[in-house]
């Protein structure tokens, strides 16, 4: 069940996903569901009771796929009526990696609702990579509090201007009007380093220069001895030539 692309004009409109209430709970209904091209789910939250669903694997897939990608706000019908929601949470098989049920979340137009949104690299660090660094991602999504109609569909943060050991904080990236985050502004996005392949050859090559000098060090100590030796040698027999 892998998400391919939805077509451009979904992603423009309202997005409807169609439920139904009649499922039975339990493994083996949700088994003979997902054989059936059905994913099993639960709406829950605006202190309404939790209701279980299940929905089209086909219509959810699409439904996910929009530019707004799992934090599309998605009106559910069933019932005879429409609840606006967003999928809270996605449980996935470990192996195949197939969807087994979502979990969505009623929320209210005039409230902020809590998403996390993914964070986007662009740009090229070009004197990072001249010294053979590389652009370490720490932070992958920001947590952030919007109305339903206003949440970003990822944040771009470039960086082009990053140098080895300058990094990118939260309070780097610029949120749109009405759009908040309780995340740390000092909590690092991403860093410029050096790999550590750079620093056992940047290790290496200082290794390789201390022996060097050690080992010149020791031929300019012998190079002493030897002249020193010489010089008594000639001493003595100066000496020896006085006493005859």
């Amino acid at each position: 069940m892998c998400l391919p692309s939805a077509p451009e004009s979904l992603s423009m409109s309202e997005i409807v996903l169609s439920a139904e209430t009649t499922r039975v709970t339990g493994t083996r209904s949700s088994r003979r569901l997902r054989r059936a091209g059905r994913i099993p789910a639960v709406v829950y939250g605006l202190s309404q009771d939790p209701i279980s669903i299940d929905v089209a694997w086909t219509d959810l897939r699409l439904a996910l796929t929009t530019d707004a990608g799992v934090n599309a706000v998605i009106h559910l019908e069933f019932s005879g009526e429409k609840q606006m929601s967003i999928v809270k949470d996605i449980q996935r098989h470990p192996v195949r990696r197939d969807v087994t049920h979502v979990d969505f979340l009623r929320i209210d137009p005039k409230q902020d609702v809590t998403v996390d949104v993914p964070i986007v690299m662009i740009g090229e660090a070009k004197e990072v990579t001249d010294a053979d660094g590389m652009v370490d991602q720490n932070l992958f999504s920001l947590t952030v509090n919007a109305a339903p109609d206003s949440i970003p569909n990822e944040f771009e943060v470039d960086i082009s201007g990053l140098t080895i050991g300058d990094s990118l904080r939260v309070g780097d990236i610029v949120l749109p009007s009405g759009v908040t985050t309780d995340v740390d502004v000092e909590e690092t996005v991403a860093v410029g380093m050096i790999t550590r392949s750079t620093l056992e050859a940047m290790a290496a090559d200082e290794a390789a220069e201390a022996e060097a000098l050690a080992a010149a060090e020791a031929e300019g100590a012998e190079g002493e001895d030897g002249e020193a030796s010489a010089d008594d040698a000639g001493t003595a027999a100066d000496e020896a030539a006085d006493d005859e």
